[in-house]
């Protein structure tokens, strides 16, 4: 099955947006010839230049809310556990109004994959801060600079209960697509940072070649050499930025302790039992 649509594409030439949508229509097409069906396959987006990402891959897509994008991705992958849910979002998007979608998506270590396109600015609406905004960062809604600091997501993520955890960088699509297939063959919640460029609003292009590096002898399934690694970068603007797979480990997955809690009172056909089963998971 062809990945291409005829949708036109309107992104501004240099943005990072496009190593993303090359990496996973990659990984996408060789999980295909590996023997996952298309139809297996669910990309959901929010509201931004991210979404768009929609537009141009030819499977099953769901656009949902600003910062709303994890919740029906977890409805899907819960309705259809087979199913491979990939999710796009901003970092305004997903480090802002939907953090708490975000907190509690990695706590339950539900079986999806959200990749973050990070360029740290609201591009859409033609440039304000986020929340992985640097400080001093000059916008349409910070004229005279940014007065905070910013987050950092991954180390968010990290405490509460991801089981995969990433940074990637658009101008670096090989380790970027071996990021994405790693993501979305872990079974539990699996985050990718990615550093994806505005060239329009804020180009960082420079600054993160001369800073960026990848892990090198990293033990992913140590937590506290995770953290560390994590924590180097304090976004300063001197900070080496490491990129690679920070934290990866085992654990059960909602989807799947979902339905082992839910098949006893389904086979026994009693909708009360039914119903006491999933009032312990809305």
């Amino acid at each position: 099955m062809a990945l291409e649509t005829q949708a036109r594409n309107n992104w501004c030439p240099g943005c990072g947006n496009f190593a993303i949508l090359n990496a996973v229509k990659a990984v996408l097409a060789e999980l295909q010839g590996e023997g996952t069906s298309p139809d297996d396959v669910v990309l959901v987006g929010g509201i931004g230049q991210h979404a768009k990402m929609l537009d141009y891959v030819n499977v099953n897509s769901f656009y949902s809310l600003h910062g709303r994008a994890l919740p029906p991705a977890e409805g899907i992958k819960l309705a259809k556990p087979e199913t491979k849910v990939i999710v796009f979002s901003g970092d305004g998007d997903a480090y802002g109004e939907g953090m708490e979608h975000l907190v509690f998506a990695a706590k339950r270590n539900i079986d999806i994959t959200l990749i973050v396109h990070d360029n740290r600015v609201y591009a859409l609406t033609t440039g304000q801060v986020t929340p992985t905004s640097p400080q001093g960062f000059r916008s349409r809604s910070t004229p005279g600079g940014n007065l905070e600091k910013p987050i950092n997501p991954l180390e968010l993520v990290l405490a509460a209960g991801a089981t995969h955890i990433a940074r990637g960088y658009s101008a670096n699509l090989p380790l970027l697509k071996k990021q994405v297939k790693e993501a979305i063959l872990h079974k539990g919640f699996s985050l990718i940072d990615v550093l994806q460029v505005c060239v329009t609003f804020s180009n960082l292009y420079d600054h993160y070649n001369k800073h960026v590096y990848e892990l090198k002898d990293h033990d992913p399934a140590d937590r506290e050499a995770a953290l560390k690694k994590i924590r180097e970068w304090d976004y300063n603007l001197e900070a080496p930025i490491a990129l690679g797979t920070f934290y990866k480990t085992l654990e059960p997955a909602f989807d799947a302790e979902f339905l082992k809690a839910l098949k006893p009172a389904a086979a026994g056909s009693r909708p009360e039992l039914i119903k006491e089963v999933l009032k312990n998971y809305v």
